[in-house]
């Protein structure tokens, strides 16, 4: 049966890691995933309270905690429904269906006639003076967890369905719910001078001069190439921190140029090639036609920037951190300070805003280090903004080649999608190395180029296969061995260039054949899911009264499956272009199976559409010197309050269908919406991201 069983199931098979009922009548429910602003939380808390029949409001929901709750790895890829709202479902159908079978056995009755209300047993209807506090036992919660229990049908669902609130939002609205928000006993603030690059050496610096520009008291802690500055007053260390960079002298500094921006950089570099799909047939028996896409490397551009504290007392590093996986933070902790897992307990907090690997974890280690030399101590790091967009690991830049082979009718009979980008995962658990790690002394080596494989949905892959019905179809993935800043995770991974140059090379394909690409689409697409979510945002925004275009107004559509076999989402935006493209309506028709919480999933397919637009027409980490150049909001602009369109959001009732992650499934089918729509607004195709002003211009001017 375990091979069956959720992954987070397998890792944590003791139901006591997941639930417990507490002498106050509260249930204590432990998830390994971590709330990153997606309403995870309440939405597993909604599958417990449904299978258990309790209240909600009766329930201690803790996440993300290596002392206190399971170990599901990252929150990430859009799987914390998927994996461990499955898994949450098996348990406490299994915990049910156990103590009422005991106590069927009591009463001498059937398991059937025994009802729960509240938590209260009832047979026929009346009270049977037992509920799960009093009649749950030790062996219940130390009992392995079987998986073979069935949870409830759909059709009896009182709380998984309901657009409950999120319990988070009231702390964060007041200012109090987020990371930077926690104080501790005895601490100290704390910021840190830089390794500009790696391999980077310091060999001197002007403390006298840091300390008058500091105009304060403060320590300084140097391990290695780390530098700290460390004290009581948070305005004095940042003054310190500010001053610091123009006062050291590092050697071995890495020098780039903006031609290291550009994705059509990585066509010149050493890769790791590999190939998915059919053979490639030896002549081109047709019409060949090709197209190349672009997205520039960009930034997490969180809220707030990263944040952790640390605390070493008697033995113990206790770490609080906005990382999406507790568990492997507390690895890497281990490995780099030369403690045992079990002398570490690392606890999420919320940050505020990120979907991936920003600096989160290197911000946890930060405060360790310095934790690790000042004991007795809460050590409290955060980064300064111009830090946070300098060093996180950003989403790398990613050129998608298409090439489509034409019958003579125009229809696409092989098609090849040819990648060319950086690793899309650096997190420590695939490999990839913390920052403050490569400035100690005995740094790791430099970590080996990695990307997910396709059983994971891949990385620099991910959606670059085509679920349309062509007879032959396969991908080229050059992953390169070189980046010349550090990258990882960022929302999406590749699916977002990879579909916004499919659903793009589409259109044109369409208008070659002279097809309206709705119908295009259509012809060449058989899912029945799919198909129903373009014909829906389609009628929705009137696309067959949409007009010639040509006039500075367009419409644009586009479709996928997240990494083809998660939520499906269609999107269509009405965009004005002037002297910058302006999205002013978005339509969204999303089927992710059973949904948990409507409320949550409307804000993440929204989300995930905001956040596109906002890459699509404004994003791109600029590169030079010795390394990133865009260090604040006029170098690295994103979508304003205002800018954001009117969004008009459907969701497909689909409650019998296994729930889908959905957390990126707009965002890919946005961006490639947006670029359709500058097509039809202005009659040119502009393929490189972001559309700019300049590209706009340019693409007008024949350029």
């Amino acid at each position: 049966m375990s091979e069956t069983l959720p992954l987070s199931i397998q890792n944590n098979r003791r139901m006591e890691k997941w639930l417990r009922f507490q002498a106050d009548r509260t249930v204590k429910l432990a998830v390994g995933k971590v709330e990153i602003g997606q309403a995870v939380l309440i939405a597993l808390t909604q599958i417990a309270a449904e299978e258990l029949d309790i209240a909600l409001d009766r329930f201690v929901t803790i996440s993300g905690d290596t002392a206190d709750a399971p170990d599901e790895g990252s929150t990430s890829s859009s799987q914390s429904i998927e994996m461990s709202g499955r898994s949450v479902r098996l348990i406490t159908a299994e915990f049910r269906a156990r103590v009422i079978d005991r106590l069927a056995r009591r009463l001498n009755c059937s398991p059937s006639d025994i009802s729960v209300e509240d938590g209260a047993f009832l047979l026929d209807d009346e009270p049977t003076g037992h509920d799960y506090w009093n009649f749950s036992g030790d062996e219940d919660f130390a009992a392995d967890i079987s998986g073979t229990a069935q949870p409830k049908d759909p059709s009896t669902y009182k709380i998984v369905g309901k657009p409950i609130p999120r319990q988070d939002l009231k702390a964060k609205i007041s200012g109090a719910g987020f990371i930077h928000d926690i104080v501790r006993p005895d601490m100290l603030h704390a910021r840190v001078l830089r390794q500009p690059s790696r391999e980077a050496t310091l060999a001197s610096y002007d403390e006298a001069a840091i300390r008058r520009a500091a105009r304060g008291e403060f320590q300084v802690v140097r391990v290695g190439n780390f530098v700290a500055f460390v004290g009581a007053d948070e305005t004095t260390v940042q003054r310190a921190a500010v001053a610091a960079p123009n006062h050291a002298v590092w050697k071995n500094v890495r020098q780039l140029t903006p031609a290291h921006q550009e994705a059509a950089w990585y066509a010149t570099q050493p890769s790791d090639d590999r190939f998915v799909g059919d053979p490639v047939p030896e002549t081109d028996a047709g019409e060949v036609v090709t197209a190349t896409y672009s997205r520039p490397f960009v930034a997490h551009a969180a809220m707030a920037p990263s944040c952790g504290l640390a605390e070493w007392r008697d033995g113990h590093l206790q770490v609080w951190s906005h990382t999406q996986g507790v568990y492997p933070l507390r690895n890497s902790l281990a490995e780099i300070l030369g403690l045992t897992r079990e002398q570490i307990v690392v606890r999420h907090a919320h940050g505020a805003g990120c979907y991936g690997h920003n600096g989160a974890d290197d911000a946890a280690v930060d405060a360790a280090v310095i934790a690790m030399q000042i004991p007795d101590r809460c050590i409290r790091v955060q980064w300064r903004r111009e830090e946070e967009f300098a060093f996180e690991p950003v989403g790398t830049a990613h050129m998608t080649r298409l090439k489509a082979v034409l019958d003579a009718s125009g229809n696409p009979i092989d098609w090849t999608c040819e990648v060319w980008a950086g690793s899309h995962v650096q997190r420590p658990i695939y490999g990839g190395n913390m920052l403050t790690h490569e400035a100690l002394p005995n740094p790791p080596p430099a970590p080996k180029p990695n990307d997910p494989p396709e059983a994971a949905g891949g990385g620099g892959t991910r959606n670059g296969t085509p679920l349309y019905d062509f007879p032959k179809k396969r991908i080229v993935h050059h992953l390169s061995l070189t980046t010349p800043v550090r990258t990882s995770s960022l929302r999406g991974l590749g699916a977002l260039p990879n579909v916004y140059a499919l659903e793009c090379f589409v259109d044109e394909l369409a208008e070659k054949a002279g097809v309206d690409p709705v119908a295009w689409r259509l012809a060449h697409l058989s899912d029945p899911r799919a198909r129903y979510l373009i014909e829906n945002v389609a009628k929705r925004c009137n696309w067959a009264d949409r007009g010639p275009g040509g006039n500075g107004k367009g419409m644009g559509i586009a479709w996928s499956r997240y990494k083809n076999r998660a939520a499906y989402a269609a999107v269509a935006v009405e965009i004005e272009v002037d002297q910058e493209i302006r999205v002013r309506k978005a339509w969204i028709a999303a089927d992710a199976g059973l949904v948990i919480n409507p409320d949550g999933a409307a804000n993440q397919l929204e989300g995930g559409l905001i956040h596109a637009v906002s890459m699509t027409l404004k994003e791109q980490v600029k590169i030079d010197g010795a390394g990133i150049a865009s260090l604040d909001w006029s170098t690295y602009p994103i979508l304003k309050f205002s800018e954001i369109p009117e969004i008009f959001t459907e969701i497909v009732h689909a409650p019998n269908q296994p729930t889908l992650g959905m957390g990126e499934c707009t965002f890919g089918p946005t961006a490639a919406a947006i670029g359709n729509a500058m097509k039809h607004a202005l009659g040119v195709r502009i393929r490189d991201m972001p559309l700019t002003r300049e590209r706009i211009a340019a693409a007008l001017l024949g350029g």
